[in-house]
């Protein structure tokens, strides 16, 4: 199975994803991995990634998540994915494919990244993030509160995947 964790900056994707992937013994993989030094500098520089500089992100994402499945690997990814387009280029219609959106207001996003040190993506593009966030309904992903404490999210998630008793 492959796990996506979507959402946008400041909502936890890398932390719920390294946790979830432990918490289950799979591999795990962030989208930052798959993002040109181009896009990092633009994002440093509070410029927000339009659709062109997007698709070869997407596509190495893509590419990456193709490989895990063809060679039969459980994963957990971490991906704004913030269109319904983007979530289809990286496989949405996959039925081994679990979408897993994170989701919370946007004070606490700003918090949140108000405290995130390090790290390339300036927090003033967080508007232009949740302008350009198509949210997912039910139907698409399982929607998660990001209020409660990581592990929580995280018991919260394994008890909604399709896993069998040996995953658990």
């Amino acid at each position: 199975m492959i796990v996506i964790i979507m959402g946008v900056a400041g909502s936890g994707k890398t932390t719920i994803g390294k946790k979830l992937a432990a918490r289950l013994g799979w591999g795990f993989s962030d989208a930052d991995e798959f993002h040109s030094d181009a896009n990092k500098q633009k994002m440093a520089e509070g410029v927000p990634l339009d659709d062109e500089d997007r698709q070869p992100w997407l596509q190495a994402m893509h590419e990456a998540i193709e490989a895990r499945r063809e060679q039969g690997h459980d994963w957990v990814f971490t991906c704004s994915a913030l269109k319904r387009r983007y979530r289809q280029l990286l496989g949405a219609d996959h039925e081994d494919l679990c979408w897993i959106y994170l989701d919370g207001s946007e004070q606490l996003l700003l918090e949140r990244l108000s405290r995130r040190g390090g790290h390339f993506f300036d927090p003033r593009l967080l508007r232009s993030q949740l302008q350009t966030l198509e949210r997912p309904d039910e139907r698409e992903a399982m929607r998660v509160d990001i209020r409660p404490a990581p592990e929580q999210i995280v018991e919260a998630i394994v008890e909604r995947l399709p896993l069998d008793g040996a995953n658990r």
